[in-house]
């Protein structure tokens, strides 16, 4: 089945989305009870329904105001700073009178943001009091110079905290992924909410839902690693924090925002692992794998936007893909939300893909396919009205697009009450959100391996050393905005702060992320023969900086001439997935010193490291770990808390062994000549400073002909001399089906916290759908017959614990058209 564009055959016979929207939503003016009322009052009666208010206002609009409200502009080019003796004063630009005036835009992006793409420093950017200040001086602006007093849209990235001066930092959704705690995910969510809206935003661009199965991608850190289970789980968590109860129909408070799921679709496994390459799959594969986080956030935590991606799949700019965005996310899923394009990608369409003739031609396959928002504000525009003049898309599909973006406008209250107040800008970054995301960074670290650890704080020396040992932005990850050198604890400073007082702690760079010198190896290995233990920090960098060029999208360009820390982050795709620079040759160099080493790894991917893992005792995997990252480091390191993490990506041994996530399909697998072919560190894999064993494993089943329900139990005991925390995991296999399912997958997982000797039964709830899969007749169905289950501390555990599970016939649940 191609995923190609819906005939012209099948548009002429179907109605316009629009036409749909007002009758099979009871919406057409003039009928039932309905009709008489909207004539009778105006959209900025706040008594009326948002659908009411939108149509009402809809019917009010020229042309060109409905495709100006389709237009996201970059909101960092908005207003300025001027000094006014010895305050600031936040003016409106020029440009952006204009955008109002005459391109009657309805939405911003990235109004808050600071970083060296955007050029807005400390200095130049806003605070959260100046934050309030200029969205309020944006929307009075547009307000009362628009003709119909329409309020604007502001949108922000936000996967891992507001992307903003002075607001709280967490660990990148990778390291978020590693705790495997969706109610914490949740409570950071909600932070990241408030912070936006008390910033004066509205809509939060995260979380992104990709599945990481190619960790030669360069956004590997943004996402919640390679499992759909696992990704849907805390996918949906973090809507929920950021949503609150906000629907399309109404706002509960003015403490959430609407979220952006990214990106539509598959777009973590690009060809080559090239940003925004073409992915290669079947229909079964998306379908089975790469939609269902898309759908439980839409259909089960309630989404209510979402991006498209910039690859294509079969042929099909995802941008321009009606069967994906029109038929099954808006029309299948009942999508209640409204489509952004990613930045540049409806251009993309003719510029990249070349599947439109110009600008034009983009335009219109874009807003065909169901794209109702253009984040840039270059693909609609004046490309739309020629499309629409040209007859190539039809005033029903603006209608549909422009009622989707209003209707939420009305639903979060912005005609209604617009503006914010200076003293929300209090709550940024506060003590409770601080102790959210030290909790977080805390639970985020993985142990992979143990020798000493947890260190002594008998111990009268520790060095610390190696490039992410005292570099704050190196820890943050991407889409970071600049911060205040005191606001962000790193590892050196984590170390020094937990460590006994008669502990000296000593510290040597070594070497940089990417250049080749060794300078800095004799100071290292100087401070090395002092200590009694060393502590290496190796690893990679996100973090931009004023020498990086940027594309127009604002992916970073990697440059042979400038020498920068910068490997990871989105447009640094790599060939290999080894340490840079002279990283490799330092860790051998410290280890001839015959001390404990204790690697830790700040990285935003897997990093091949099979020698270095040889070379050293203990191994901490802390990914990007936040502002409070060198606390949480720090407090692991010393036992003042025990590893939590588990690895939500496998981590490979090479780059030859590629792909090597867990659950491929029955049939992958094998050996090489040089070597394994399983994985250094497993999906799932963590250790402990405590022991915990498992038993009484059990399957409860009821079966009949309205369904099936299952629940699994068991007993965990901690068998160690320390109180920790516990991730048990079952996955399950198909022993015989009618088309190849993975070799296991994740179906279910629970965590518990017990004190040594404690045991505590678990239940655990497999949803029947985790079972099922979808046949060659597009049916999602279980099929009967025989299921292995396994209770196990990772994927693969060869002491898990095994049962079977007997279904003794078909269930339907679904069909993908």
């Amino acid at each position: 089945m191609s995923l190609g564009k819906i005939s012209p055959e099948y548009v002429n016979r179907s109605l316009s989305l629009f036409g749909k929207l007002f009758t099979l939503g009871g919406l057409l003016i003039g009928l039932q009870t309905g009709g008489s009322r909207l004539q009778a009052q105006t959209y900025k009666d706040s008594s009326l329904s948002p659908r009411v208010r939108s149509l009402n206002l809809l019917s009010k609009m020229t042309r060109a105001e409905k495709i100006g409200q389709l237009s996201t502009l970059f909101g960092w080019e908005m207003y300025q700073k001027s000094a006014v003796s010895s305050s600031s004063r936040i003016q409106i630009t020029s440009a952006f009178k204009k955008a109002i005036d005459s391109g009657h835009i309805g939405m911003l992006w990235g109004t808050l943001r600071a970083d060296p793409w955007t050029k807005k420093t400390l200095i130049t950017g806003l605070n959260p009091e100046q934050a309030v200040e200029a969205t309020n001086a944006l929307q009075h602006y547009a307000i009362t110079h628009s003709r119909l007093g329409i309020p604007l849209l502001l949108s922000e990235e936000c996967a891992h905290g507001l992307m903003a001066i002075g607001t709280t930092v967490f660990p990148t959704a990778i390291g978020q992924a590693s705790s495997w705690d969706t109610e914490l995910i949740e409570k950071a969510a909600a932070a990241i909410a408030l912070e936006t809206r008390s910033m004066g935003s509205h809509i939060a661009y995260g979380p992104i839902l990709d599945l990481a199965r190619e960790p030669r991608w360069s956004r590997v850190e943004e996402t919640y690693g390679e499992d759909s289970y696992l990704v849907s789980k805390m996918g949906s968590a973090f809507v929920r924090g950021l949503q609150g109860k906000l629907t399309a129909t109404a706002a509960v408070d003015s403490n959430h925002v609407l979220s952006t799921l990214k990106h539509f679709i598959a777009y973590g496994i690009p060809m080559g692992g090239h940003n925004g390459a073409p992915a290669m799959l079947g229909i079964r594969a998306l379908y089975d794998d790469y939609l269902p986080p898309f759908k439980e956030a839409i259909q089960n935590a309630g989404a209510l936007s979402v991006m498209t991606a910039y690859n294509s799949i079969d042929g099909v700019p995802c941008t321009a893909n009606e069967l994906l965005i029109k038929d099954l996310l808006k029309n299948h899923w009942g999508f209640q939300g409204f489509v952004v394009s990613d930045l540049g990608s409806i251009s993309g369409i003719y510029s990249t893909s070349h599947t439109a003739p110009n600008a034009v031609g983009a335009a219109a396959a874009a807003l065909s396919a169901g794209v109702d928002s253009d984040l840039g504000g270059y693909g609609y525009g004046k490309n739309l009205d020629s499309a629409l003049t040209a007859h190539l898309v039809s005033a029903a599909q603006l209608d549909s697009a422009v009622y989707r973006v209003l209707r939420l406008k009305f639903a979060l209250g912005l005609f209604d009450h617009p503006y914010r107040s200076i003293s929300n800008a209090n709550g940024v970054n506060s003590e409770e959100q601080k102790r959210v995301n030290e909790q977080l960074a805390t639970e985020s670290i993985t142990l992979l391996k143990r020798t000493v650890l947890p260190l002594k704080e008998s111990l009268r020396s520790i060095a610390v050393i190696g490039p992410n040992a005292d570099n704050l932005y190196n820890q943050l990850g991407d889409y970071t905005a600049p911060q205040d050198t005191g606001s962000v604890t790193t590892v050196l400073r984590g170390i020094r702060e937990a460590a006994g007082p008669n502990t000296r702690v000593l510290y040597a760079k070594g070497c940089s992320i990417r250049d080749t010198s060794t300078a800095g190896f004799a100071e290292a290995m100087a401070v090395a023969k002092k200590a009694e233990a060393i502590v290496v920090v190796l690893g990679g960098s996100s973090a931009r900086d004023f020498k990086t060029q940027y594309q127009s999208t604002g992916a970073a360009i990697s440059t042979q001439s400038t020498v920068s820390d910068m490997e990871n982050g989105e447009g640094n795709d790599r060939s290999t997935l080894s340490l840079l620079g002279r990283q490799s040759e330092l860790l051998e160099k410290l280890a001839t010193t015959g001390k404990p080493i204790i690697l830790v790894l700040i990285n935003g991917r897997p990093m091949a490291i099979e020698k270095e893992a040889d070379l050293a005792g203990d191994i901490l995997e802390a990914w990007y770990p936040g502002a409070t990252g060198g606390k949480a480091i720090a407090k692991i390191l010393f036992g003042h808390a025990s590893p939590m993490g588990r690895l939500p990506i496998s981590i490979p041994r090479s780059v030859g062994q590629l792909p090597v996530y867990y659950s491929q399909p029955k049939g992958s697998g094998g050996h090489y000549v040089e070597g394994a072919a399983g994985p250094l560190f497993a999906f799932g894999f963590g250790l402990s400073y405590s022991t915990f064993t498992y038993s009484d494993f059990k399957i409860s089943k009821s079966e009949n002909q309205q369904g099936l329900q299952l629940q699994v139990s068991f007993q965990v005991t901690n068998a160690g001399s320390q109180t920790a925390t516990d991730i048990q995991q079952i996955y399950i296999s198909d022993e015989t089906s009618s088309v190849v399912t993975p070799v296991r997958k994740l179906v279910g997982f629970s965590r518990c916290t017990l004190a040594p000797g404690q045991r505590v039964h678990q239940q655990i709830t497999i949803d029947p759908k985790e079972l099922s899969l979808y046949n060659l007749r597009g049916d999602q169905l279980i099929e009967k017959g025989i299921f292995n289950l396994e209770l196990a501390r990772y994927a693969g555990d060869p002491d898990c614990l095994k049962a079977r599970l007997e279904v003794n016939q078909d269930y339907i649940f679904d069909h993908w058209r």
